[in-house]
């Protein structure tokens, strides 16, 4: 687990979190799938984004940076990523609207203390609208994320999951996915 402490920024640190959130902005007020916009998103993302692979605005969050996405991406509308803790999310993997990726929180008691760990989504996932993922969480390949889930413990591959918290219901039948 990283620890960052928000109090003790460098002056870069700082720069760089006004550039993202002007290109995030920029991102949110662009027509969509042009080339300006596929361009903002290549920046925003630092160039972090695999073939065929897009995000439907509006987008939230911080730390795009460390947000890295594979080749057929889809990230529907208002997906908020907290990327501070690094999110990597693996080709062909679909999200629905309103899905927070969450790789950051506060301390408890040093509120302006970030614990950050990072979030991998597998190839092939499918997160359900309205799901969380939360800090340090793996969502296994080819997983399903139940619509409104909240994901706190990793999500075994080809598991489907639903609830608060997030539990197993279901496995689906490896042998009819692509390897």
């Amino acid at each position: 687990m990283e620890r960052i402490d928000m109090n003790e920024m460098s002056q870069e640190e700082r720069d760089l979190m006004m550039e993202q959130s002007k290109l995030l902005f920029k991102l949110n007020h662009t027509e969509p799938m042009t080339e300006e916009y596929v361009s903002i998103l290549n920046e925003l993302l630092d160039g972090n984004i695999g073939e065929n692979s897009t995000i439907t605005t509006p987008f939230a969050g911080a730390a795009f940076d460390r947000i890295k996405l594979g080749n057929n991406v889809f990230i529907n509308s208002n997906c908020l990523a907290m990327a501070r803790g690094g999110i990597t999310i693996e080709d062909d993997v679909l999200m629905a609207a309103n899905v927070q990726l969450l790789s950051n929180n506060h301390d408890e008691y040093e509120r302006q203390v970030l614990t950050c760990e990072e979030i991998i989504i597998k190839k092939g996932a499918w997160i359900g609208a309205g799901a969380s993922i939360l800090p340090g969480v793996t969502v296994g390949k080819y997983a399903i994320v139940g619509a409104g889930a909240i994901v706190t413990k990793d999500v075994p591959d080809y598991a489907v999951v639903v609830g608060v918290p997030a539990k197993v219901v279901n496995t689906l039948d490896k042998d009819k996915f692509p390897e």
